[in-house]
């Protein structure tokens, strides 16, 4: 089986290496802020001729948005938009004009109704202050060096602060390729992501005919339905908020900048800028690691495992649980397993948003018209089971699950309600977390019967 995988590492480079890195991705900026001011420019002058009462197709030709188009474009002007770009690999160039066009594509496809989500808003100018610096090579010598050290185009050999020699064993092996390489500053602390093509041996859940519901919460990260110790919620946020509490009133004391009056930020500010920084990309990189501990263990021993589709985005509108909800990562848990199970030739099914796991008894499937989120307890009227509410949900989720698989074909709703064909093997290592609005024709607004629905298998 070949998958596209990431492995990403964290760099070590020298001050001049750094300083080379900035140019990168400055000159990535500088491409695609040229590239927007030219289609800008373009629509405004096409607008106002249409003002003036021109016809259609005597106005000035649209430029075209392609990646190509705008590449070829630059070529012709880079001589008089930017003098110096020779010191730069071009992939410099093409990576803020590809980005330029995915932002143009995304915009009008949002626009027309072709693309599901939220919608989009025209691509803005990117500020040197406030974009992520990153750039990304897909093209010249891409490769590692030994267990330490990584060699990108232009930017020579550098030395990483980890070991490359899981990646590095299997590129000698032949089963990994690597396609393209992304440079990027996160946290003051500089990281190399390769994009990797890898030819994986078939493998298979150690139980692959189990099926286990998972329901997700904010005390209790993860409650199981077959019986296993339920994943607390580490929140590492909120042991981080006294420190981060700290630190953010130290930076407000120092002298910031202000675009106002074009003052730069001093010395102090900065150092204390990035040590608040540093204090969130730990959280980042500890919620990570424990999701990436949980949805491999769940990968590798289930042949099924279910989720609900939650709805995140409305979720975090709450201001009480906002932090909470944010800190658990509920998005990031479905897009692993999604990717996860594919691998393992398991399944990943996603229960209906509307399915009431909460409130249906587990026992009999007697469904509550309400049960608050204080009541931690469920008791059921008519049977008088008595059960710890998330324990209940995950056992509906798996019974839910076990009466729609032996029914289910190929071909499945999503979660947004379009038809989906799910291809061999589950889907691939792309799940989105956003939640969409859900249509009238896929659900019921209010409580669902007790019978229940899959809208997405992966």
């Amino acid at each position: 089986m070949i998958t596209t995988q990431a492995y990403r590492f964290a760099l070590d480079p020298t001050p001049r290496q750094a300083g080379a890195m900035f140019r990168h991705a400055g000159a990535a900026r500088v491409a695609y802020n040229w590239g927007l001011a030219v289609v800008k420019a373009n629509l405004s002058r096409r607008e106002a001729e249409r003002s003036y009462g021109i016809a259609e197709a005597e106005l000035t030709p649209m430029v075209s948005w392609s990646m190509y188009s705008l590449r070829k474009a630059w070529n012709q002007a880079k001589d008089a938009v930017a003098p110096w770009w020779a010191v730069c690999s071009k992939e410099a160039y093409a990576t803020g004009l590809d980005r330029l066009a995915s932002a143009l594509k995304n915009w009008a496809d949002s626009k027309r109704g072709r693309r599901r989500g939220p919608r989009m808003g025209f691509p803005r100018f990117k500020s040197k202050r406030k974009a992520t610096p990153s750039v990304r090579f897909t093209t010249g010598v891409i490769r590692l060096d030994g267990r330490m050290h990584v060699v990108l185009p232009v930017l020579g050999r550098i030395r990483t602060h980890e070991s490359t020699c899981k990646l590095g064993r299997l590129i000698e092996a032949g089963s990994a390729r690597i396609k393209s390489a992304t440079v990027g500053q996160e946290a003051e602390r500089w990281f190399v992501s390769f994009i990797v093509e890898v030819q994986r041996a078939e493998r298979t859940p150690t139980r692959p005919d189990a099926v286990i519901g998972v329901d997700l919460g904010v005390k209790t990260l993860a409650v199981f339905s077959d019986g296993r110790p339920a994943t607390e919620n580490p929140k590492h946020l909120a042991e981080a908020q006294r420190k981060l509490g700290r630190l953010s009133r130290t930076v407000s004391r120092r002298r910031g900048p202000d675009r106002r009056t074009g003052q730069q930020p001093s010395n102090r500010w900065k150092r204390a800028d990035a040590q608040r920084n540093r204090v969130h990309h730990r959280v980042t990189a500890l919620r990570r690691d424990g999701i990436h501990k949980l949805t491999t263990s769940l990968a590798g021993e289930y042949g099924t495992v279910v989720v609900e589709d939650l709805n995140v985005a409305g979720m975090v509108k709450n201001r009480k649980l906002a932090h909470s909800i944010a800190d658990t990562g509920f998005g990031e848990i479905r897009r692993q397993l999604a990717y996860k199970t594919a691998w393992n030739s398991g399944r990943l099914e996603v229960a209906d948003r509307w399915f009431p796991s909460s409130k249906t008894c587990s026992a009999c499937g007697n469904v509550k018209p309400k049960l608050p989120l204080r009541v931690r307890t469920y008791i059921c009227e008519d049977c008088g089971l008595v059960l710890d509410r998330d324990e209940n949900a995950a056992l509906n989720l798996a019974a839910l699950v076990k009466r729609h698989v032996a029914g289910s074909g190929p071909e499945t709703v999503n979660g947004r309600g379009a038809d989906r064909k799910t291809p061999p093997g589950g889907a691939g290592g792309h799940e989105a977390s956003a939640p969409h609005r859900a249509t009238p024709a896929r659900v019921r607004r209010g409580p669902s019967s007790s019978n229940g629905r899959i809208t997405a298998i992966h």
